[in-house]
């Protein structure tokens, strides 16, 4: 993931009726802007505990599965190609 201080867009126009969470940890990397649009969209911000690292250990083992053994082997073309593989 880009750092999300920078300059790329953020397309959450069709995200906003499906999610309804962002879980995310504390780092400083996370402006206050960065929670302001996700805000914007009535996506609610859920910052994981202080100093708790595994708090987000199953969000972080689901997405490394995901990456070993689905999207390491794969060329991703687009965003609707990536859906569609993660759905089947």
């Amino acid at each position: 993931m880009a750092h999300p201080t920078g300059p790329q867009p953020l397309y959450l126009d069709d995200a906003s009726g499906r999610f309804r969470f962002l879980i995310r940890d504390r780092d400083a990397k996370f402006i206050a802007t960065f929670d302001t649009i996700f805000t914007a969209t009535d996506i609610r911000i859920i910052k994981t505990p202080v100093r708790a690292p595994r708090a987000n250990a199953i969000a972080e083992r689901f997405v490394g599965t995901l990456r070993r053994e689905l999207l390491d082997r794969l060329l991703i073309i687009n965003q609707w190609h990536a859906a569609a593989v993660l759905r089947q």
